[in-house]
């Protein structure tokens, strides 16, 4: 594949990248006066900037190529996971959005420290950092084989990297001087221009294949390879592998958990709607960014179907007897990205990949402000008042600058590992982005249950559950599996199913440890029995 953007394409990019330019010079003249600003926008974010923003970090890259992956693979079943985001924000909404503006955290593991003493809280932060490594690096390998594609026309290794230094630094450029309120607005234009991208692609599809709708949709409820309809929304069977991710089952368990984890205790996306001027408001711009999400991942999955039919249903690209079918010759991954690097025209081509960036800086900056903020708020900020109880609030803002440089290095770290990681696995790109995010979600989805509706626990059994959430994924990965066996690496437990195991396991870990209160009057009691 050897396709160059033309000098129209070119004028494409050069409009976006000045846009962006200015919108990033524009909110970099506000500079934060404190961290909170720094952090938090001064809780001053209008309602619909943030529902755009948690839209984009939710999906960004991973929509962009995963979505018409699954569509190409698969068949419309991921939708009915948004059963699952809709029961979750709702529990996120009565029982943790309220809490957070009640205590005025600037991180939502300040809630830990309140129950469990500042330890809780740095290990729940740390946990996450953890985590969010593996889940934003693997957004971020995703991302980069794209422009690895528009840049280098190959996925191969060197030019994967060179792509993801890229973009680390791209993100940097415009995000780190104006924090989150920079992150947010550039989010809501970077989520603009992708979309209206892939409408583009939707609408060039639709005008190429010369098939009548009617045609289309029964070519889509009868594969020719004799595989289930790609129309299918619901699936009822009870499947516990990696192939039952995204059924119904799946949809009120384990991606409930998976939301719950995600909309109200990881940083990266909650950290927005800490935003907003009051909980009512939060509330508000998480139902909204739940309900944006199924149209847009609605389109770009059909997309994908489209481009099943164009490539692998010659029959329906007929037209006065001439065949106008095209082949694929690039590997599934890559099927969006091959299609608009061959097929597209000068301009069109020029606006898709500018999408393609588009989602790959808003990838990469939803991580870096929200990692920043833990690594200063929760674990850098304690340690420096201890010794240097002066310390000014611009020194803080400045360490949080420092946060995201260091916090880019380590996402592009990962997501170099993400590029052998995902071909060893060979899992769609959408399950193995959301995958990635069992490890630390399990232990903290444990840890903040005994929270909110029980007594127990303590620093101790905090620290106990986090880790044990996160050994129960890492066991059920085929790499350590084979370790205890030769047979156990063909035991398959898909993801969402080793989410519930391993918070239900956390849960139980965390409950063990007696509250502080109540030891203190084991104590004493023993103290007595001993007198």
């Amino acid at each position: 594949m050897d396709i160059k953007l033309t000098a129209l394409d070119w004028l494409v990019f050069a409009g976006y990248f000045v846009l962006l330019a200015a919108m990033g010079w524009v909110l970099s003249q506000r500079r934060a006066g404190n961290a909170r600003d720094y952090f938090l926008g001064g809780n001053q974010m209008p309602m619909w900037a943030v529902a755009i923003s948690v839209m984009a970090t939710s999906q960004s890259a991973a929509t962009f190529l995963g979505g018409p992956d699954q569509g190409f693979r698969g068949d419309l079943t991921y939708l009915a996971t948004n059963i699952g985001a809709f029961i979750a924000a709702l529990v996120v909404i009565i029982y943790l959005i309220p809490r957070y503006y009640q205590a005025r955290v600037s991180t939502v593991y300040g809630l830990l420290q309140q129950r469990f003493g500042g330890s809780a809280k740095r290990q729940a932060g740390s946990m996450y950092l953890f985590g969010r490594v593996f889940a934003s690096g693997a957004r971020l390998y995703m991302a980069a084989i794209a422009v690895s594609m528009v840049i280098f026309h190959n996925i191969e290794a060197s030019s994967v990297v060179l792509s993801i230094a890229l973009l680390a630094f791209g993100a940097l450029a415009y995000s780190v001087v104006g924090g989150i309120r920079s992150v947010i607005y550039t989010d809501a234009f970077q989520c603009a221009v992708y979309v209206l991208a892939a409408l583009a692609v939707l609408i060039y599809l639709l005008w190429l294949i010369p098939a009548e709708p009617a045609a289309i949709l029964s070519a889509l409820q009868q594969p020719l390879d004799g595989t289930g309809s790609k129309l299918q929304l619901l699936d009822f069977s009870l499947d516990f592998g990696s192939s039952g991710v995204f059924t119904f089952w799946s949809a009120i368990t384990g991606f409930v958990l998976l939301n719950i984890a995600a909309f109200g205790l990881d940083q990266d996306m909650t950290q927005r709607v800490l935003t907003c001027k009051t909980a009512k408001e939060g509330a508000r711009a998480m139902l909204l960014s739940v309900v944006l999400i199924i149209p847009v991942m609605l389109l770009f999955i059909a997309i994908g179907m489209l481009l099943y039919v164009f490539y692998l249903r010659p029959d329906l690209m007929q037209q006065g007897g001439a065949s106008l079918a095209s082949s694929f010759a690039g590997e599934t991954v890559t099927v969006f990205m091959y299609f608009v690097l061959n097929e597209m025209p000068a301009g069109l081509r020029g606006l898709v990949t500018v999408g393609v960036v588009a989602a790959a800086l808003s990838t990469m900056t939803s991580g870096l402000n929200s990692m920043s903020s833990v690594l200063v708020e929760d674990l850098y900020r304690p340690w420096r008042l201890r010794h240097k109880p002066d310390s000014s609030e611009r020194h803080f803002v400045r360490a949080g600058q420092f946060g995201m440089l260091l916090t880019a290095t380590a996402l592009s770290a990962m997501a170099v590992l993400c590029f052998y990681w995902q071909q060893f696995s060979d899992m769609p790109l959408l399950a193995f982005a959301l995958s990635v995010m069992v490890f630390s979600y399990s232990g903290l989805l444990g840890v903040y249950f005994t929270v909110l509706f029980t007594r127990r626990g303590n620093a101790q059994s905090v620290a106990a559950a986090l880790i044990c959430g996160f050994l129960v994924p890492l066991f059920f990965q085929p790499y350590v599996l084979q370790w205890f066996g030769p047979g156990l690496a063909e035991w398959d437990l898909g993801f969402t199913w080793q989410l519930c195991l391993g918070t239900l396991l956390a849960f139980a870990v965390c409950c063990m440890g007696r509250p502080k209160a109540q030891q203190s009057l084991l104590s004493a009691a023993a103290t007595g029995d001993a007198a």
